[in-house]
């Protein structure tokens, strides 16, 4: 795909009313967006002269727009190429520092290039690879033990079929190389229904994607970097796409918004360190009209928090989903 249909895809930045009224009180320092994209938050943000982004993507293809916006801006706009495990790298005046943004999931470029596998529709080989990877969803169809294909499917994608599904997949491909086409083939031919709400492959595409790109990994360790940051009443904004991730956003939000007794039997000893501050314990969700111009925005919930003081470590937020990270961890039989 040339760059100039790139170019051409349209793009809509989920809840972005939403966020900019939420950030709006902290006009007037710098921004960081770590899910850059096509640069729909980054240049609502920048609209306001006294406003500075860093933005950050971990894919490539991004840069194109990542170039139109440096152009228009200049010094007001810094991009990066790297991963949320390695923004504490970027150097920054964290004292001017506002806002930290994070729109989870895939992006638009990701979904519209059939050559990535990220979409049903796409063809060849398996990739699902948003950048900076040790390896692509081929090489795990092709490789990983079915008894660690369960494991991925059931617990990055929620499937109930993931033992007959990974069974198939280690039959199948004895004879041939299974590309993404027959992959979705495969679980169609297992689960035998139609499912007019969800496509049947969802949960095995999701499950692929999340442990391919680490993504479990990648958030907590984004938060905590997010986090560290910031200075004491900045600002961390994260749209979700599906339930892991807001099960690990709203856990540190709520976990450490909250003063906590480690025992009944203790009252006086405290666990836990207040330091973030939630003005919603709900998460926000997209209105009826944005639902009805971007559809696949239906799943998305925005969670914010602020920082009200500084914390050393978080061992118990990183232990909490160590079953997920864990997981990650796996390795090829092959």
């Amino acid at each position: 795909m040339s760059a100039t249909i790139k170019l051409e895809n349209k793009h809509f930045p989920v809840l972005l009313k939403e966020l900019i009224s939420i950030i709006s009180p902290l006009y007037g320092g710098t921004f960081l967006d770590c899910t850059f994209g096509q640069g729909g938050y980054s240049k609502k943000i920048l609209e306001k002269k006294n406003n500075k982004v860093i933005a950050i993507d971990r894919d490539k293809s991004v840069v194109l727009y990542a170039k139109e916006i440096q152009q228009k801006y200049n010094n007001r706009f810094n991009f990066y190429n790297i991963k949320f495990s390695e923004i504490s790298s970027i150097k920054l005046e964290s004292k001017d520092l506002k806002g930290i943004i994070f729109d989870l999931g895939y992006s638009n470029n990701q979904i519209k290039d059939l050559n990535r596998g990220f979409s049903f529709k796409s063809r060849g080989k398996l990739n699902m690879m948003m950048g900076i990877n040790n390896f692509s969803c081929h090489e795990v169809i092709s490789n990983m033990s079915e008894e660690n294909l369960i494991k991925i499917f059931k617990y990055f994608g929620e499937e109930k079929f993931s033992k007959r599904i990974a069974r198939k997949i280690v039959e199948i491909r004895e004879t041939k190389k299974i590309n993404t086409e027959d992959l979705a083939k495969i679980v169609d031919g297992v689960k035998k229904f139609k499912n007019y709400k969800l496509n049947n492959s969802t949960k095995v595409f999701q499950a692929l994607r999340i442990y391919v790109n680490k993504e479990i990994s990648e958030l907590i360790y984004g938060l905590i970097n997010a986090f560290n940051l910031l200075p004491v009443g900045g600002i961390i904004v994260v749209v979700t796409f599906h339930s892991i991730e807001d099960k690990i956003v709203k856990f540190f939000f709520k976990n450490y918004s909250e003063i906590k007794n480690s025992s009944r039997y203790l009252p006086n000893k405290i666990n836990n360190i207040k330091c973030l501050s939630l003005k919603n314990k709900k998460p926000i969700t997209p209105s009826n009209a944005e639902l009805k111009l971007n559809p696949p925005s239906r799943s998305a919930k925005l969670r914010f928090a602020i920082k009200t003081s500084h914390k050393s470590n978080f061992e118990e937020f990183i232990g909490k989903f160590k079953k997920f990270t864990d997981i990650e961890k796996l390795k090829f039989d092959k």
